[in-house]
């Protein structure tokens, strides 16, 4: 934040920021294109259809899949706009709370998928699903981690962008990173898939 935000000009800033209608004009452009995307997402969950019934496994790793991705988008975009506002946000990979941030969504997302996978196995199995352990746990982890790099970086690049651009990262950021990572999650989800199962 720049020095020309403080006084009483950030009284009219801040006013304006916070208008229902500046709110609105900004939200709903942006919630009209992301509503197209998650379209997309759909359409192509549809084309593994076949290969999800075979395996309940992985039906059942989807939605937790990119439900998580969103929480850990959502968790770093919060974290990342918050050291904005304090002053203390700066993009340099010698900051330390950028740093901290990183490892944590890391260290999360690899707690978090390792459990999915064996749940996800477990249901599976339960279900009728022929998928071994290694197998589930190996395209949950692998895809799960691919997933964390996504949330890094479209975090980010999120902040950075709606900073530069005038718009307030509250909210922006956390409505365009979990869309991405729900479209994103679907691909990089299969592309594992065709490659271990």
């Amino acid at each position: 934040m720049s020095s020309d935000d403080t006084g009483a000009g950030s009284d009219r800033t801040y006013a304006d920021e916070w208008s229902i209608r500046r709110i609105v004009r900004t939200m709903i452009p942006l919630l009209a294109a992301l509503s197209v995307l998650q379209l997309a997402s759909g359409t192509i969950l549809e084309t593994y259809e076949e290969t999800l019934v075979r395996n309940p496994a992985l039906l059942v790793l989807v939605p937790v899949q990119i439900g998580t991705a969103g929480n850990l988008a959502s968790i770093t975009c919060s974290r990342l706009t918050t050291q904005l506002y304090l002053g203390t946000y700066e993009l340099h990979p010698s900051n330390p709370d950028l740093r901290a941030n990183v490892g944590a969504v890391f260290a999360l997302a690899g707690t978090v998928f390792g459990v999915v996978g064996v749940a996800a196995w477990g249901i599976g199995v339960a279900l009728g699903g022929t998928l071994g352990l290694g197998r589930v746990l190996l395209v949950s982890l692998v895809s799960g981690m691919l997933l964390a790099v996504l949330v890094v970086v479209a975090s980010v690049a999120a902040v950075e962008i709606s900073y530069r651009v005038g718009l307030n990262p509250d909210d922006t950021t956390i409505p365009v990173v979990t869309n991405l990572c729900d479209v994103a999650g679907v691909l990089i989800l299969f592309a594992v898939v065709s490659l271990v199962v």
